[in-house]
């Protein structure tokens, strides 16, 4: 039985798709500085940058993960995990969760 070389390609296409997708869902751990979404990188209030965290976050920011140039926007629910985030603010975190773009699904917290 032979197979025209469109369905093979079609095939192939469609496997590599659904690895990708398969490989996207898989959790990822990440290392970085613990900051705020709205500050990221350059944080804008004086003081310590634990602190400027901490506040942006208390008026609606998520927390982020800065990881050399990329900024992460980190998405916690839990109380235990978001605790975490909050005394490790300022300071370098290990993040274990699912990457969705510039996103990560928070799983766990560490401290570097």
């Amino acid at each position: 039985m032979k197979f025209p070389t469109q369905q093979i390609e079609i095939l192939l296409a469609a496997l590599v798709l659904c690895a990708t997708a398969f490989a996207a869902d898989k959790a990822q751990s990440f290392t970085g500085k613990v900051s705020d979404a709205m500050c990221g990188k350059a944080h804008m209030m004086s003081g310590s940058d634990a602190d400027c965290t901490r506040a942006c976050v208390g008026k609606g920011s998520k927390y982020a993960l800065v990881v050399g140039d990329k900024v992460y926007t980190l998405d916690a629910s839990d109380k235990a995990t978001l605790g975490s985030l909050d005394k490790l603010a300022g300071s370098d975190a290990k993040v274990t969760g699912t990457l969705n773009g510039e996103t990560i699904q928070v799983a766990s917290v560490a401290s570097k």
